[in-house]
């Protein structure tokens, strides 16, 4: 069992809690960056995946684990990320710069959808973005003379000083790069006054406000950041695929990003990567399970999309706090074994605002 004993205030702030998370982490890097010398292509490719979407659930993270502003819309800015790499890249932009560019449109569109949106909240929030998520597919549809409609786009590879980036492990090694650049970003964030008023907005907008949180600046900057980390995803999604096309960017890859953050586990920056492996392996695990189903059951249509919508309930019920929150639990059982409570998480009833004023 591990004890820290604090003795100055910044202690609750430093990057690292103690020297053991120092060396776990940088063991954990040199495992990433030697992976490729094991993996074969495949799987190669599918490590690329997670970390994309670990990018993109990252980015959602800080707007609905850390600011309590829910977002069915995160496929547009995905979207966005992604045609702007395409579009630049063919304009003859340098990977280096069309990188960041795709990034900060994409938190721009954040502003835009984030302003009108700060009069919304709950499940009304989520209606706006969901509406805005099909407005922009429309218009990666309909808007053939830049984004070429339906026939969609080439994606150049990847040009770094003059040196071309095709191979597998080269994609490999760059998402990589952008994942450890993203997750410290956003663990600096969370440490500064602004992440910490992002997480006091999503505790309570009130007890925030009467603190002097500005709630329109914030929720504006959250919108803002997260749609610039979604859209930096998007990009590298789309050096991926090597080709996209609308059909990428549909309400379906809104709900996988919703399935990535509850399942990994809301608030949580370990939660986005957990819930981006999950997801990533999920449809390799139901297309297993398809073979020990009877075949009236694994021919239907959508029994993919049926079974992310049971895995989100039966998390909700079952583990509210995600993969991240189950790895806490292990992790505190043998460090406190045996005297480990079996009500350390239990839930508290929750009572109704009527119920309160009794």
């Amino acid at each position: 069992m591990r004890f820290i004993f604090k003795t100055d205030y910044n202690q609750d702030i430093r990057l690292f809690k103690h020297g053991g998370a120092v060396f776990w982490y940088a063991l954990l890097i040199v495992a990433l960056i030697a992976a490729p010398l094991v993996l074969d292509r495949y799987l190669m490719s599918q490590a690329t995946f997670v970390f994309i979407y670990a990018i993109a659930g990252i980015g959602l993270m800080l707007l609905s684990g850390y600011t309590g502003q829910i977002s069915l819309g995160h496929a547009a800015f995905f979207a966005v990320g992604s045609y702007t790499e395409a579009i630049l890249l063919e304009k003859g932009f340098p990977f280096l710069l069309s990188l960041p560019i795709s990034g900060l449109l994409a938190g721009a569109v954040g502003v835009v959808i984030g302003l009108p949106a700060l009069r919304l909240a709950g499940i009304y929030l989520a209606i706006a973005t969901l509406a805005f998520a099909f407005i922009v597919e429309e218009i990666l549809a309909r808007w053939e003379s830049v984004t070429n409609g339906t026939l969609g786009m080439l994606v150049e590879p990847i040009n770094i000083f003059g040196v071309e980036l095709f191979r597998e492990w080269h994609l490999y090694y760059v998402c990589l790069a952008v994942l450890v650049l993203v997750v410290l970003g956003a663990v600096n964030l969370l440490r500064s006054p602004t992440g910490r008023a992002m997480i006091a907005i999503r505790d309570s907008e009130i007890a925030a406000q009467s603190m002097g949180v500005n709630l329109a600046k914030y929720k504006t900057i959250a919108f803002a950041i997260s749609a610039a980390v979604t859209g930096l995803a998007g990009a590298l999604y789309a050096h991926r695929l090597g080709y996209i096309s609308p059909e990428a960017y549909t309400i379906l890859l809104s709900v996988e990003f919703l399935l990535l953050i509850v399942v990994g586990g809301l608030g949580s920056i370990h939660g986005a990567v957990f819930g981006a492996i999950f997801v990533i392996v999920l449809p390799q695990i139901v297309s297993i399970l398809k073979g020990y189903m009877p075949s009236q059951i694994a021919e239907q249509t959508g029994i993919d999309a049926g079974i992310f919508g049971l895995v989100i309930v039966l998390f909700m019920l079952y583990e509210p706090l995600g993969l991240y929150g189950r790895w806490v639990k292990i992790k505190l059982y043998f460090s406190t074994f045996p005297m480990y409570r079996k009500a350390t998480f239990k839930r508290q009833k929750s009572y109704t605002k009527t119920e309160r004023l009794r």
